[in-house]
């Protein structure tokens, strides 16, 4: 899916259930303290969250937000594979406060992963989950977009849960790199100036400080 196809999406959807809860999930994700390569995207033994991963990376490099380009955490690790797409569930066994877990549980995560994922909470991680429903996920993540059984509803448009959660995966990735208000190009234009010459001088309004011994 396209730009252009996430944008008409995006339009058809807008004022529903969909944009509201993806956009809320996505300033989650945006919100979230960690640095770049502290983002952990995780998903089940039969799904790999492949689309999001790229959705967040491509996301990461237009925004200029590295810290939104996900590490992809797998269940299994094939030989040969190369070393950003090696790293395996003992990644979640080394999280630390700072960093980010998110869950993408396309269908039931298993006992192992949710076990790792409640261990990197209690050791201080942000844990954000997508998931399908599972009733083993409540109180678990910080936030949560729950896409169920049937499809997540909004305004009577039905998506069935595969599709939706590749809608899903767009629309959050999309909302996690837009600009937030005040950054926008004059924000980010500013900041260049301000690596370039410096920070403006500020103008005081009222009497200057000399004198008073302050």
């Amino acid at each position: 899916m396209d730009a252009e196809r996430t944008r008409l999406l995006r339009e058809l959807l807008a004022g529903t259930e969909w944009t509201r809860r993806t956009t809320e999930f996505a300033r989650s994700l945006r919100g979230a303290k960690h640095n770049a390569g502290g983002l952990l995207l995780v998903g089940t033994p039969t799904a790999e969250p492949w689309h999001l991963a790229a959705h967040l990376d491509d996301e990461a490099r237009l925004a200029g937000l590295a810290e939104l380009s996900p590490v992809l955490v797998r269940h299994a690790v094939p030989l040969g594979a190369p070393p950003h797409l090696a790293i395996d569930l003992s990644r979640l066994e080394a999280v630390r406060r700072g960093e980010t877990v998110l869950l993408a549980a396309e269908d039931a995560p298993g006992e192992g992963v949710l076990e790792r994922v409640a261990d990197a909470r209690r050791a201080g991680a942000t844990v954000l989950a997508m998931d399908a429903g599972d009733g083993e996920l409540a109180g678990l993540a910080h936030d949560r977009l729950s896409v169920g059984p049937g499809g997540l509803v909004a305004d009577g448009l039905i998506v069935p849960v595969g599709e939706g959660f590749e809608i899903a995966s767009h629309l959050v990735s999309t909302a996690a790199g837009a600009p937030l208000p005040g950054r926008g190009v004059r924000a980010r234009l500013s900041r260049a100036l301000e690596a370039v010459s410096g920070p403006a001088p500020k103008i005081h309004d009222g009497p200057t400080d000399e004198g008073t011994g302050l």
